[in-house]
């Protein structure tokens, strides 16, 4: 595991956080699932009932700086705690960078239930402003895409 000395996650996945209501820090108390590459817990500052975190062990700011083999237990972790909040609808939520909203820079991913008749008061509010894009620019932006693969 790579850290750094000022970040958060990587205090809480040493267990180096305590909480100022208890004498266990919130790694032992809120800690959902544990793995050799990942942690997952409850956020401290939910959106919804249930809204949990999923964060490697191995410090990287952003997702393309984790390792691919980092990577393997987080999708499986991600689908297990969507099933255990028992919420039919829900938002998993990646951010990278202070421009997409990623506030704390060590790649974590969240599990936001959303229910059913929430509208914009529970859960992820989501705008998504479409763009008209001619079908040459989405070709030629494939094409420079498909060609760093």
């Amino acid at each position: 595991m790579s850290s750094l000395a000022s970040c958060i996650f990587c205090k809480i996945v040493k267990g180096e956080i305590p909480s100022q209501v208890h004498p266990l820090s919130l790694f032992d108390i809120f800690k959902l699932i544990e793995t050799e590459s990942i942690l997952a817990f409850m956020d401290i500052g939910p959106i919804s009932r249930g809204h949990c975190l999923v964060v490697p062990k191995y410090h990287a700011a952003k997702l393309s700086d984790l390792p691919d083999d980092q990577m393997s237990e987080i999708l499986p972790a991600l689908k297990k705690l969507a099933i255990a909040t028992g919420a039919e609808n829900y938002n998993i939520l990646q951010n990278n960078g202070r421009p997409a909203h990623q506030e704390v820079d060590h790649v974590h991913f969240h599990v936001i239930p959303k229910p059913a008749d929430a509208g914009d008061k529970e859960g992820l509010v989501v705008g998504w402003p479409g763009q008209k894009t001619p079908m040459d620019e989405i070709k030629k932006t494939f094409e420079e895409i498909k060609s760093k693969l």
